[in-house]
């Protein structure tokens, strides 16, 4: 066996990345994107903890490709805040990472320049920039927490994270969850069970060691104290959605059996839209009237919303990319967008501040 070669038969190359201590310092943040942070974080805790009366609803577009484009988005989503800000308390959808069924275009991160080129540290030089302009607004920022590594990178900016249908039931995320700086959403499986939720919860609730990155990028084992903050996110799945009251329900009974706090959030998307955008507003109707029949589980929601409607594939020639559409899932439109916030806003303002009472 001497001189054969046993490892790395399929690595084509490898290259050094920055470390995440060298990124912050040249993309430190502010005073005031800190605070941002701080901010967002502690208010969800509060809606969690049932101290703060309102719902936060996280929206914005499937995915980033285009960071001005992304801007714009969160400038308008910040008037819209301060305006719904005494009922629901928004957190724009930033997601980087793309979890791919078979193969696709995997986000900004690995894929900047949408040309499988995968500069991956230029992604995320991009990626923290726009998460610091956005933070600078006094906008929070949410993500899915995809990658086990890239959060040493970007996490400081994040007020809440996503584990996607796709990893939840993962032992990698699962760890990873209990040791991240912010509540975290578990999706329920692609195929509408809840098992897999209730079981991450569980796990990302208990300390933790296993293997990572520290921020000088050297490999570590990271210990945990445990993640508080896990919650429940329907999404639907099987071909169904599970956004009704019978499926509320059905999934607080399953959260109380295992001794988990009683907070969903309905994921107005995926199946529980059929894919179909123009569907997620009927969806916001439809956990308006449960909340006013009595609901009081539901504390957040997801909506997958950008400046202009639909979705478009990546064109040969990028200059063809229509401004502000997804190129992964399809979105309502930013005028939907506010008519649907603003609607529920409304209807639920007098309600939810005896809600907790």
């Amino acid at each position: 066996m001497s001189g054969k070669k046993l490892e790395n038969l399929n690595v084509a190359s490898q290259e050094s990345l920055i470390t995440p201590e060298a990124l912050k310092e040249q993309m430190p943040l502010s005073d005031k994107a800190a605070e941002t942070v701080a901010n967002g974080r502690q208010a969800i805790y509060d809606i969690l903890d049932r101290k703060d009366h309102r719902l936060f609803v996280v929206v914005g577009p499937c995915s980033i490709h285009d960071v001005e484009a992304a801007r714009d988005y969160a400038q308008r989503l910040k008037k819209l805040a301060d305006e719904v800000s005494d009922t629901l308390l928004l957190v724009m959808r930033v997601y980087f990472e793309k979890p791919r069924t078979t193969v696709g275009w995997k986000g900004l991160i690995n894929d900047p320049h949408l040309n499988d080129t995968f500069d991956i540290e230029e992604g995320l030089h991009i990626g923290r920039r726009l998460l610091l302009d956005i933070n600078e607004m006094g906008l929070p920022a949410a993500t899915e927490a995809l990658d086990p590594i890239s959060p040493q990178y970007l996490q400081d900016t994040i007020a809440w994270s996503a584990i996607g249908a796709r990893t939840t039931e993962s032992q990698t995320h699962r760890e990873m969850s209990s040791g991240l700086s912010m509540a975290i959403g578990f999706k329920n499986g692609t195929d509408g069970s809840l098992d897999v939720t209730i079981n991450a919860m569980k796990s990302a609730s208990h300390p933790h060691s296993f293997l990572g990155i520290d921020q000088q990028g050297k490999g570590a084992i990271i210990r945990t104290k445990g993640n508080q903050y896990g919650h429940a996110v329907l999404r639907g799945g099987g071909g169904k959605p599970n956004y009704d009251s019978v499926s509320v329900a059905l999934c607080e009974q399953a959260l109380e059996k295992a001794g988990l706090r009683k907070s969903i959030m309905v994921d107005c998307s995926h199946a529980n839209s059929n894919k179909d955008p123009a569907i997620q507003p009927l969806v916001m109707q439809d956990v308006t009237h449960q909340i006013l029949e009595g609901n009081t589980s539901i504390q957040s929601l997801m909506v997958e919303s950008h400046i202009n409607e639909g979705n478009q594939k990546i064109p040969e020639n990028l200059e063809d990319l229509k401004y502000g559409v997804s190129i992964t899932d399809a979105c309502i439109n930013w005028e939907t967008t506010e008519k649907a916030i603003r609607d529920m806003r409304a209807k639920l303002k007098d309600v939810l501040p005896k809600r907790n009472q």
